[in-house]
């Protein structure tokens, strides 16, 4: 065990032991916070001052790319779309959403790549790599201050399930779920940071700690590795299912994106 993973154990330890538990279950629809809730002052100041917020340098590439021309077919997002600040608003707001063709819900990163391959003719884009978290920053922003609106029938509603039983699970060594921390302990810290409820508003989003933007699915797999559980691959069913069920429930807050956190 690394020191960092030892230190983690501990904490998550101390948690277990400490924090005084609030009722199991998901969190009230009165009681819901955003992460920025939880936030410092200073972390807060930096979120809301575009100028100040890391985050922006992603946007601003993100804008380029969409106007930029790819692939065989020498087109540009911006030739299909127009004006992203008109046909993408509410769009990521509405994501992971349901695709015919695969029959399962994809994520926006996956729905930019399906655009790339199948209609610029271009190589898809590597998780996490600058450019799609640029154009996934770029297209979300688009939707900040307007309420998640994820839409469940009987076709994602199978996948919903699957999300929500994966975040009551008991996972990896430490034999924990992530309802323990982010639906009973949401009010505590763990290893110095807040516990906030996991209401995925401000994604993709700058953390101080990566220096640098990332999106969703890389925080999970980060929970993932320190419950010292098995993850499972960038746009992976499971994780894009607990997506789905992390965002349902966060059903009408107000989007953030690019949120900072610590």
């Amino acid at each position: 065990m690394t020191a960092r993973a030892a230190r983690l154990f501990l904490a998550l330890s101390a948690a277990r032991l400490f924090v005084e538990p609030a009722a199991a279950g998901e969190v009230p629809l009165s009681e819901r916070r955003s992460g920025y809730e939880f936030m410092s002052r200073e972390t807060r100041a930096m979120q809301d001052d575009d100028t100040g917020n890391p985050g922006t340098l992603w946007v601003l590439d993100g804008e380029a790319l969409w106007k930029r021309k790819a692939g065989a077919s020498d087109r540009a997002c911006s030739d299909c779309h127009g004006d992203a600040r008109e046909s993408m608003k509410a769009v990521a707001a509405r994501y992971p959403a349901f695709d015919p063709a695969l029959r399962r819900p994809v994520n926006l990163e996956q729905r930019i790549n399906a655009c790339r391959v199948g209609r610029q003719k271009a190589p898809a884009l590597a998780y996490e790599s600058r450019d799609l978290l640029a154009l996934t920053a770029y297209v979300t922003r688009q939707s900040r201050g307007l309420p998640i609106n994820i839409t469940i029938d009987a076709r994602t509603r199978p996948f919903l399930e699957a999300g929500r039983e994966a975040f009551f699970r008991r996972q990896g060594q430490l034999n924990l779920a992530c309802a323990q921390c982010h639906d009973d302990h949401w009010s505590g810290k763990l290893a110095g940071s807040p516990i906030t409820q996991a209401h995925p508003t401000g994604y993709p989003l700058y953390r101080l700690e990566w220096q640098g933007l990332g999106s969703l699915e890389r925080r999970l797999r980060g929970c993932l590795t320190g419950l010292r559980a098995e993850s499972y691959p960038y746009g992976a069913p499971e994780l894009v299912d607990l997506e789905l069920y992390l965002m349902w429930r966060a059903n009408g807050m107000r989007m953030e994106t690019p949120a900072v956190r610590p």
